[in-house]
């Protein structure tokens, strides 16, 4: 028997949505890409549905595997760009094998656009800038613990509904993917948002996840990182104090620690960070996912 594919793209600017719709013999598979673009450092999510009776479904975008999980009529995985991604068309693949044990598979793209971070000009301390050797070994170490944290993916999604703000007494954060120059030389993109708030101020979970690790590291320095699940992370650095231990689950808004200025920093304030599948995605973007139960 011939099965026949048939694709149609369809613009739905008003929901802000890009639809594939591909028919099958056996029915029709929608797949959404929401929103239909992503700029450098964005999250979204690619929705499929029509495939109730899928044993397996998987997919990627570009080379990021995608982690999909059951949602509304069929599944969602999350999508995150990194803020220094290449801009252009990325490819997405979803495959599965439907219920007769045949497999199958869409694909599409999804248009990355350019993003303008501002630039922060500071002056700190030449201690904290150039430095000696056994702190940069020390700094190199923390970073490569972070990095191998963040390649670690449990299957199990661990967030629920809607994130919310780490800090709630304060304006909304900023300086997410900004250039630095300090002290007049060209630094790492700020991979974070920074919510200045007075020393002690409750710091709260962003969403349910398990305490991935409890550090005090020389740039952040007393930090804790949640995992919730599925490769993604939230961070949480500059602490005063930290009221959670490595391995406990939490809850979205339950008090994990306070603002503080610990590690590097020039005043009390939360820097708040997070990793989707190692991509460095502004943690605004949680706040606003078009995925929630």
């Amino acid at each position: 028997m011939t099965i026949r594919v048939r694709v149609v793209v369809v613009a739905v600017s008003l929901l802000a949505v890009w639809v594939l719709v591909v028919g099958l013999a056996e029915g029709r598979v929608r797949v959404t890409a929401t929103p239909p673009s992503l700029r450098q450092g964005d999250a979204g999510a690619l929705i499929v549905t029509g495939v109730p009776d899928a044993k397996l479904i998987e997919g990627s975008v570009g080379d990021r595997p995608l982690i999909f999980f059951p949602y509304a009529d069929g599944y969602a995985a999350l999508i995150g760009v990194d803020l220094a991604a290449p801009t252009g068309s990325a490819r997405w693949r979803v495959g599965w094998v439907d219920g007769a044990g045949n497999p199958r598979k869409a694909v599409g793209t999804i248009k990355i656009k350019s993003r303008k971070f501002p630039v922060q000009k500071l002056s700190l301390p030449g201690n904290l800038v150039d430095l000696d050797r056994v702190t940069e070994q020390r700094a190199d170490r923390e970073a490569a613990q972070l990095n191998t944290l963040y390649g670690m993916s449990s299957g199990e999604r661990l967030w629920r509904g809607h994130f919310t703000r780490p800090v709630a007494s304060t304006g909304p954060g900023e300086g997410f993917g900004a250039r630095r120059v300090i002290n007049g030389k060209a630094r790492s993109p700020h991979s974070g948002l920074d919510y200045a708030a007075p020393t002690g101020t409750p710091v709260v979970a962003a969403n349910r996840g398990r305490v991935a690790l409890v550090g005090d590291f020389f740039f952040g320095g007393r930090t804790v990182a949640l995992d919730h699940g599925q490769g993604l992370y939230t961070l949480y650095m500059h602490l005063d104090r930290v009221q959670v231990v490595e391995g406990a689950l939490v809850a979205r808004g339950e008090t994990i620690g306070a603002v503080g200025s610990t590690g590097r920093a020039t005043g009390p304030h939360l820097h708040w960070g997070a990793q989707l599948r190692r991509a460095r995605v502004d943690p605004a973007g949680l706040l606003a996912l078009p995925v929630r139960d």
